[in-house]
């Protein structure tokens, strides 16, 4: 008798997505910190970088909607100042405040910047920035 191909496999009941407000910004802000993550690293290498977003066109010949790839501008969130590398973590386009009146990482080398990301990276995992980001939603939110 043979084991089916299904049976190999480790079957699990779906688990729940983040729908929570808090969640989704979360993952909204890991996203864009991933973006950037690739972009420091990029420029470390010495390398040049472009983000690129889907997008549906219709083909000429055919008539068809497809999906093509198309280049996505994206700013960079650290910049060099006085010879020192800083990074803003944003959201909605606006610095989130890490610290009381701080609203920039000082990086020093570039060769810092992917870490210093990817820390940023995990303190969000952690939650450590759902205040910040709240109060971005918040004063977005009431200016609508």
């Amino acid at each position: 008798m043979t084991k089916s191909i299904l049976s190999t496999l480790k079957a699990v009941s779906r688990p729940e997505k983040s729908t929570t407000p808090e969640a989704k910004r979360r993952d909204k802000l890991i996203n864009r910190l991933q973006i950037q993550l690739e972009m420091a690293t990029a420029l470390v290498n010495g390398e040049s970088y472009t983000c690129y977003k889907e997008k549906w066109q219709k083909n000429e010949e055919t008539g068809q909607q497809e999906k093509v790839k198309v280049a996505k501008k994206v700013s960079p969130w650290f910049y060099a100042k006085g010879g020192k590398y800083y990074l803003e973590v944003r959201y909605a386009n606006k610095p989130l405040e890490l610290s009381k009146g701080h609203h920039a990482i000082e990086v020093g080398d570039k060769e810092h910047l992917p870490m210093v990301i990817q820390t940023v990276i995990d303190a969000t995992n952690k939650w450590e920035l759902d205040k910040a980001i709240s109060a971005v939603s918040i004063k977005l939110t009431i200016g609508k």
